[in-house]
């Protein structure tokens, strides 16, 4: 399924939907990190970072690598990850869409929480400079991380909502749509540059529920796929 293929047949039922989970980094914030820069410095050069490519079929879990590093190897690490991610901060920008789905999210009483591999540092600010707040936002400081389903999992039970009533949001196959599939959940992924099409060659492992464009796109995609339905009352955080 995706936003731009044609309306679900009769046969075809509403799904309930009571909870939306967003990725941060490129989903509610536009990209701003260079990540092919902040690897290259992390893995030592080009070159290592290429074969960490070749390594890992075309992508590099940074996170993950350098989780099997000595720990002299793995501060320095984690120091040039930090200030890349610093750095970031400072041209932190609203993702266009983000403010008015959520506006339409808490219009319908459909819950809305945030995953995200950055630390809770940037969760904080995006919170303070953007006057929105996603509960739970779980954080690098939540282990496992994605694409592991424990993040989600946790979010799902903290809201007494079953996954298979949750759709994950979000610009990675790799970390969101795997963490949401994991999970039991729906998945939409945010394609702004057609990166992944055609949406129907995409491996069954990382195939989404959903491919949009933009945010604004996510809309459509609720209310046409969707029975949006009140969250019962959340459990404590």
């Amino acid at each position: 399924m995706s936003s731009s293929a044609a309306a679900p047949a009769p046969a075809q039922r509403r799904r309930p939907l009571r909870g939306v989970v967003f990725d941060m980094d490129g989903t509610l914030t536009v990209p701003v990190i260079d990540f092919q820069a902040m690897y290259c410095e992390v893995l030592g050069g080009d070159a290592a970072y290429a074969a960490a490519r070749a390594a890992g079929g075309g992508t590099v879990d940074i996170l993950h690598f350098v989780e099997s590093w000595e720990p002299d190897l793995q501060r320095r690490a984690y120091e040039v990850i930090a200030r890349f991610e610093r750095e970031g901060l400072d041209r932190l920008q609203i993702m266009p869409g983000a403010s008015e789905l959520c506006g339409f999210l808490d219009g319908k009483q459909i819950r809305r929480g945030l995953i995200t591999r950055n630390v809770k540092e940037a969760v904080d600010l995006f919170h303070q400079r953007f006057g929105m707040t996603f509960v739970p936002a779980l954080s690098r400081e939540f282990r496992p991380y994605k694409p592991d389903p424990a993040p989600l999992l946790h979010i799902c039970s903290t809201w007494n909502i079953p996954p298979h009533e949750v759709i994950m949001v979000g610009d990675s196959l790799k970390d969101d749509v795997v963490c949401g599939k994991r999970a039991g959940a729906f998945t939409c992924l945010l394609d702004e540059t057609g990166r992944y099409d055609p949406h129907e060659s995409l491996p069954e492992d990382v195939k989404p529920d959903f491919k949009v464009s933009s945010l604004t796109e996510v809309f459509r995609v609720l209310e046409s796929h969707f029975d949006l339905i009140p969250a019962p009352a959340e459990s404590t955080v």
